[in-house]
């Protein structure tokens, strides 16, 4: 391992124990094959499936995985905004909800910022389990650094993924705080801690995954 990697494994141990105390199931894995198949792991094989857009899940390979295995909800097979829509909203009802994050505090505090909300709604309400995948990239000393990171470098990322978005930061890379309409900071969560118990697994990856 290079020194970064190495320095990561000792810090994620912290970060484990930091997420275990807020009563997240936690676990650190060296690699995006350890990620996949540990995620696999975790989900029930008669639980529905669903997922939030994430470039990490596509990454480890694990949302054509589940597909593969599971019984799934997925938005992208609906042929108008009006299926994907309601598809969206199937998936709060769904077992197992997978998703990432924006960004990861090492005393164990999620941040995760979304233009609809479905996203985040899953993780707060619904699904029985909910499991983040983060890349170690994401990880930032407070939370307050936290949240700078999923402002000024996750959202304006993102925003390069979408044609004619029109918001600041698809032009200047970075949060201007906005108002547009299609503003992809509409809303903001704080994941502190896990209610019920166990029901967030948090997955912590030593590699650069996701934006």
């Amino acid at each position: 391992m290079n020194p970064l990697e190495i320095r990561n494994s000792k810090l994620g141990v912290q970060i484990v124990k930091a997420l275990q105390s807020r009563k997240m199931d936690a676990y650190f894995v060296e690699n995006k094959q350890d990620a996949l198949n540990l995620a696999l792991s975790l989900i029930p094989k008669d639980h529905v499936v669903s997922w939030g857009g994430s470039a990490t899940l596509k990454e480890i390979g694990l949302i054509d995985e589940v597909k593969k295995g599971f019984k799934v909800i997925d938005r992208d097979l609906g042929q108008s905004k009006e299926e994907k829509t309601q598809l969206m909203r199937q998936a709060l009802l769904s077992d197992t909800f997978l998703t990432s994050a924006n960004a990861l505090s090492v005393d164990g505090q999620i941040v995760n910022i979304d233009g609809t909300g479905n996203r985040i709604a899953a993780t707060i309400f619904g699904p029985t389990s909910v499991i983040f995948v983060i890349g170690m990239n994401k990880v930032c000393k407070t939370v307050d650094d936290a949240w700078s990171r999923a402002r000024n470098t996750a959202a304006p990322a993102n925003a390069q993924r979408f044609e004619d978005l029109g918001t600041p930061c698809s032009f200047n890379g970075t949060c201007s705080d906005c108002k547009s309409d299609n503003c992809i900071c509409a809303y903001m969560l704080t994941t502190r801690f896990s209610k019920p118990a166990h029901k967030i697994k948090v997955i912590l990856v030593n590699e650069t995954l996701g934006f």
